[in-house]
């Protein structure tokens, strides 16, 4: 692409990444092979498919940020990588939405019908398609739109109905009556993922129910005292002594006066309560099994949006909670009810309506997860063909969700989704499941309802690649995938199910890896949430500081598996850190007029900067790689992060104005040489982080190629490990810091000229020290340089100790001894007299009860800051007294 020959003068990232996505997908920089063409070895990643109900958040721009990461350095490492873009349909979510808006506008889709619901559902799809490409192309995801899917698209449709049809015919899906989450609002089965647990003030309910042939009672406790109209039995344990005598003898059920049994079961715990529970088998999965061991009767008391129906006798049509507050009431009058215990429980919540979900007997289908969950586990005990969990501790949560697995019930109450592709004969109520409909149609009716959207997305690592058609290019080159990222809170709903229908259905794991990360917080560690007003769009972060500032500061937030606390000020860090290698790369192109990438010479390096900086950038090219290829990208970045700012901005660059300020065009030509090569390489390890300045500046350093997406990824050069370099550098580098420090400390100004005397312990030091007396001529600025083995420690100094040498820095005449001391033993009042407030404040048991924690937290940095702070004077003033001496 034809750059402008100058680099701006401030790093505008709105105007570069604007102008550097199209490019890259117009030249289909991320198409991966297609028809035979091979590109090197297959990668592939397919990205987890974000809902169609809204624009991206925050953990999606860092998931998605992550898997960037690896396809863009797996590119430039020559492999055929495949990022495979998709979309979920996300069945209640979706369906959520657009009935909100169909309300708004005082439509419904019961009235609608159907299929011109479907037709809305559809708009809204392609309207909020629309809006997760653009974000995709903001955070500049290096995407192959060319495969793009979505899990209601017809390929991906065949492939469900495929696999419920196997399924189904294997016995494996099955049709029943069982307890399943239940949400009365949108009158639909909910899978666990979708109920979110909130703890909510709420009570047990104390009653006694009178027994049926003798005098007394038997004491039970509920929190949904409106279930009890469902009551079929009450349950005590076996061998309770409390209870021997009652076991088969019945009790009078209040208010419908019903006569259940006593019941023995080794579930009731003897410990707690009256050691006595109230069995209602249609409202309640513990007391399904109860009842099922037992062959109780279910009797269901309330309809599915929530209200009492006919089994409810006179509460009949009463919502749920109303029907609570009566019964109450009756109870109480009754002499039933005895005692109310308020207490906090969690209680379950549909994610999308809010409703308090309801355990409810209903007719579902159902997957037998125990044989697809063996075949799992049975995978994890061979090393070599296993998913590998990084962070490994993972594994262990997913094992312990496949040995105490249950049934998965896959139905859904909705429209929006893949209906289920099973009909009902008119006439005979005979059941058919096929993957096409029934030849005689008209004589059947297909179930109502649609997949469990879980069941769509298990399938999508191998159906977006063109199974069930097992000769599909895709599925046979980039099938099984090489990693898969996403949270740790989707693990076993996500993950594991795409597991075992990998295995069930391709014989192989569907990723070799699984890289786990956490949840974005807020600064505080809080989840982020509407009613906390603490979420952060990422496209508003990208609006402030660019896409590169907000990819870098998710990248290295945090380690592989951990949570990561967004921070402004962590932004603007990474911001200023764009802003140093512009500012860098800058000056070194100004130095390269007519300088191309023909020019790069190597062969005549010499100087300790030049050998230092190559040398340094071998180390920092084999560590990345090693770091990345271990998925720890926060690490990676840091050393990045420390290389570029520390060792090329803010060491190398300053020595290499030396030779480029100087009048031996050789060593211009030199540096000339060394400076665009590090940047060169230095840009190409940063470009999987910040790919948009790295593009826009590597265009106008010397280059070859098209673009640095497709460029080489660097490799360590054994040549240029230079040991003396290092050690030489490492040595130069503390004696100037130890003079500015020491500048600093005194209030000297940092070009005045001072003495400098160095002591050195060896022959080699002195050597050493000689080799690299232009650098501290100029960065030490000394009044006379001493460099003696018999020097004599002068009057009035300041001495440290460093490694192979003493260094003595006199002062007298520098500054006034008299006016420091009185200056230092001001400042150490001043500090003494904070932390001995503070020390006051976190003493005083009021404050640190009842301040917030924060306040209090904030209180502690303080204090140690001051004494940090008051260390730092104390030694100043030892150093000075001496002087005074």
């Amino acid at each position: 692409m034809t750059e402008e020959k100058n680099m701006a003068t401030k790093y505008d990232p709105k105007q570069t990444e604007s102008k550097w996505y199209p490019y890259w997908i117009n030249n289909g920089f991320f198409e991966a092979t297609r028809d035979g063409e091979r590109k090197g070895d297959p990668h592939s990643i397919v990205i987890p498919p974000p809902n169609v109900t809204g624009r991206l958040h925050l953990g999606h721009a860092w998931d998605v940020t992550l898997q960037d990461i690896i396809a863009r350095q797996k590119r430039m490492e020559g492999k055929d990588m495949l990022w495979l873009p998709g979309m979920d349909h996300a069945g209640i979510a979706t369906q959520s939405k657009v009935e909100q808006k169909l309300k708004e506008e005082g439509r419904s889709r019961r009235e609608m019908g159907r299929e011109k619901f479907l037709d809305v559902s559809w708009q809204w799809k392609e309207e909020y398609a629309d809006f997760i490409r653009e974000q995709w192309s903001t955070l500049g995801l290096s995407l192959d739109y060319t495969r793009e899917r979505f899990t209601l698209d017809e390929g991906l449709s065949d492939a469900v109905k495929e696999v419920f049809v196997r399924l189904y015919e294997k016995g494996l899906i099955y049709r029943g009556k069982y307890i399943i989450n239940w949400d009365p609002s949108a009158q639909t089965a909910l899978s666990d993922i979708e109920v979110e647990y909130k703890e909510v003030e709420g009570a047990f309910y104390h009653m006694r129910y009178p027994l049926k042939d003798e005098e007394g009672y038997i004491e039970v406790a509920t929190t949904r005292p409106e279930t009890m109209l469902g009551d079929t039995a009450v349950a005590v344990h076996p061998r309770d002594e409390r209870y021997k005598h009652l076991i088969g003898k019945t009790v009078i059920l209040p208010i419908v006066q019903r006569e259940i049994p006593i019941i023995a079961d080794e579930y009731v715990d003897r410990e707690f309560g009256s050691g006595a529970v109230k069995i209602t088998p249609a409202h309640d999965p513990n007391d399904f099994e109860i009842g099922n061991r037992h062959e109780l009767p279910r009797v269901l008391v309330m309809d599915e949006a929530g209200q009492m129906n006919e089994n409810a006798g006179k509460y009949q049509g009463l919502d749920r909670f109303e029907c609570r507050k009566q019964i109450v009431k009756d109870l109480q009058a009754d002499g039933i009810l005895f005692d109310i215990e308020q207490h906090l429980h969690s209680v379950g919540h549909s994610e999308r309506s809010g409703a308090v979900v309801e355990p409810y007997l209903s007719t579902q289908w159902f997957v037998d997860m125990k044989p697809l969950a063996e075949a799992a586990m049975k995978l994890q005990a061979d090393a070599d063909d296993k998913v590998t969990f990084v962070p490994e501790r993972f594994e262990r949560t997913y094992m312990q969700w496949l040995e105490n697995i249950r049934d998965w019930c896959i139905s859904r109450q909705l429209w929006w989704g893949h209906q289920i592709p099973a009909w009902y004969h008119n006439e005979t109520g005979e059941l058919y499941v096929g993957k096409e409909a029934p030849a005689d149609l008209e004589n059947w009716t297909q179930d109502e309802d649609v997949l469990d959207t879980w069941f769509s997305s298990a399938l999508w690592p191998f159906s977006t690649m063109g199974w069930p058609d097992e000769e599909a290019e895709d599925l046979k080159r980039f099938y099984p995938t090489n990693v898969l990222v996403t949270g740790y809170d989707i693990i076993f709903f996500w993950v594991s199910r795409m597991i075992f229908q990998g295995l069930e259905f391709t014989g192989e794991r569907p990723f070799k890896d699984v890289l786990i990360h956490g949840l974005v917080r807020d600064a505080e560690g809080r989840k982020m949430s509407k009613s906390l007003g603490n979420g952060v769009d990422p496209m508003d972060v990208v609006e402030q500081y660019g896409a590169d500032a907000l990819r870098f500061t998710l990248a290295t937030g945090t380690s592989p598996g951990n949570d990561l606390k967004f921070q402004w000020d962590k932004v603007t860090a990474n911001w200023n850190f764009g802003n140093k290698i512009w500012n860098a790369s800058r000056f070194a192109l100004m130095n390269m007029e007519g300088f191309t990438y023909e020019d790069i010479d190597l062969t005549q390096v010499n100087a300790t900067h030049d050998r230092w900086i190559l040398a340094k950038l071998q180390k920092t090219i084999a560590d990345v790689t090693r770091l990345m290829d271990r998925y720890e990208f926060g690490e990676a970045g840091k050393m990045l992060y420390n290389f570029i700012w520390d060792d090329v901005c803010d060491w190398y660059i300053e020595m290499a104005k030396l030779p480029l300020y100087g009048d031996v065009e050789e060593d211009k030509q030199t540096t000339r040489s060394v400076l665009a090569h590090v940047l060169d390489q230095t840009l190409r390890l940063l470009h999987p982080f910040m790919p948009f300045i790295t593009e826009e500046i590597w265009q106008h350093l010397p280059h070859k190629g098209d673009s640095i997406t497709i460029a080489e990824w660097p490799k360590a050069e054994a040549t240029w490990v230079d040991e003396e370099a290092f050690t030489d550098m490492e040595l130069y580098q503390s004696i100037i810091r130890t003079v500015r420090n020491t500048r600093r400390e005194m209030d000297v100004a940092p070009r005045k000229p001072i003495p400098l005397h160095m002591k050195p312990s060896s022959e080699a030091s002195a050597e050493q020290l000689q080799r690299g007396v232009h650098y501290l001529e100029h960065f030490c600025s000394p009044e006379e340089l001493k460099i003696d083995r018999s020097l004599v420690a002068p009057e009035q100094s300041i001495s440290h100790v460093l490694s192979g040498l003493e260094l003595y820095i006199p002062l007298a005449g520098l500054i006034n001894v008299s006016e420091e001391l009185a200056r230092l033993q001001g400042e150490k009042k001043k500090l003494d007299g904070e932390v001995k407030r503070l020390e006051g404040k976190l003493t005083n048991e009021k404050f640190v009860s009842n301040a917030p924690e924060q306040v209090v937290a904030a209180e502690r940095e303080k204090k140690a800051d001051y004494e940090m702070k008051r260390e730092k004077v104390i030694e100043r003033l030892k150093e000075i007294e001496k002087l005074a001496q």
